[in-house]
């Protein structure tokens, strides 16, 4: 694969794996509530096609990044994904006390990311 696949690559996966992982965990929320069975079964059957592309994401990244920094790199990932499935799916508001502390995080992120 050509260098810049291999640096692109991982983050376009671990996104679209952190789509089908937001669904599987949050998704069943929304709308007429469900039994707890049927929302497991539902929830892992979303989130099997979140391991088909977390898989490959993260043996691609590892020729181009630590796993610290692809552990990380889904964090901030899973955090923004997150917030705007609650926002946009869910409807609910974003408290600035969630923003300050997903951007502390964030900051752990760099260190791990950028000061290796």
């Amino acid at each position: 694969m050509p260098p810049l696949v291999m640096k692109i690559a991982p983050w376009l996966l671990l996104v679209m794996s952190n789509v089908f992982m937001t669904f599987a965990w949050y998704g069943h929320l929304k709308g007429k509530p469900m039994a707890l069975p049927v929302a497991i079964l539902s929830s892992w059957l979303i989130a099997l096609p979140e391991y088909l592309l977390a898989v490959p994401a993260n043996r691609i990244g590892h020729h181009m990044y630590s796993t610290a920094q692809l552990k990380v790199g889904q964090e901030v990932i899973t955090l923004l994904v997150f917030t705007m499935f609650s926002y946009f799916y869910l409807g609910e508001a974003i408290k600035w006390s969630t923003l300050a502390g997903f951007a502390l995080i964030v900051c752990g992120v760099a260190l791990v990311f950028f000061f290796r």
